[in-house]
């Protein structure tokens, strides 16, 4: 057993060395935060349940090697996820009881689904091969991590209220997905300005909100995520400019704001 901790112990240090870089990045070009997880290290983040649906697989097999432990993993980016969305175990944290997570032999990436306390969680294993083709084990393990973070997110975050559901109002999806990707981007699960899309809009969601929400983290509040996910309790109907007035200040508006960033990150010219 000894001989077993020391092997995964190395090979942590291992993947923490091949992702520097592509984490220097990320750090160098959107400020990645230090999250505080310390005050998360005792909180119940759910039975974690991990079951290996195609352990036949090459993508399996390359999981597993990089990730002996997934439970453990699991439950580390799952207190990340918690300490960038919220204060501290006092606020009103989505709860979650259990939490099933497996590797299927299937097409897409990854998805959550359930509600109420029980969630689960896939990660196709065809996927963890079209990563590692032409890329090895650096991009297996990163990619891994920021996927992970983003459907994490969608098992512990706040929901807009009023205003329908994710399958049935824009807003409420926008949301929902921009704040997926913006803890990702908070936590250092891209590559940086890489990975930022040009232009668009943030109605877009996903990167589109997510490197902008996190921009405004950076530039007006360290507290924004934290305080936009809790802004769902108390803006009801839910907005975005409600929303921004609410965590900001009533003289701000999200489509200045917007401007304001595509303007700072040199999408616009002016």
């Amino acid at each position: 057993m000894k001989r077993l901790s020391v092997i995964i112990a190395l090979l942590g240090v291992a993947f923490s060395v091949m992702a520097e870089p592509a984490m220097a990045q990320a750090q160098n070009e959107w400020q990645t935060e230090p999250v505080k997880v310390k005050k998360w290290r005792k909180y119940d983040v759910g039975e974690i349940l991990f079951n290996d649906k195609a352990p036949q697989t090459e993508g399996s097999q390359i999981y597993n090697r990089l990730i002996p432990n997934p439970e453990e993993y699991i439950a580390g980016c799952a207190r990340e996820v918690l300490a960038t969305l919220y204060f501290s175990p006092k606020d009103k944290v989505t709860p979650v009881q259990t939490l099933k997570y497996t590797l299927e032999d299937i097409e897409g990436i990854s998805a959550k689904s359930g509600g109420n306390g029980r969630v689960h969680i896939f990660y196709s294993t065809r996927h963890v091969e079209k990563s590692y083709k032409g890329s090895g084990d650096e991009k297996v393990f990163f990619e891994t991590r920021g996927v992970l973070l983003h459907e994490l997110t969608h098992a512990y975050q706040l929901e807009p209220q009023g205003i329908g559901t994710y399958s049935t109002n824009k807003t409420f999806w926008v949301f929902i997905e921009g704040m997926a990707d913006a803890v990702r981007v908070a936590n250092g699960g891209f590559y940086g300005e890489q990975d930022r899309p040009k232009g668009g809009h943030y109605t877009k969601g996903y990167r589109y909100a997510g490197y902008f929400f996190v921009w405004l983290r950076d530039n007006y509040d360290p507290d924004f995520l934290r305080k936009f996910n809790l802004s769902t309790l108390d803006v009801v109907p839910w907005s975005f400019d409600g929303a921004i007035k609410h965590v900001l200040g009533e003289q701000y508006d999200i489509e200045s704001l917007w401007h304001e960033y595509q303007v700072s990150v040199g999408d616009i010219k002016e």
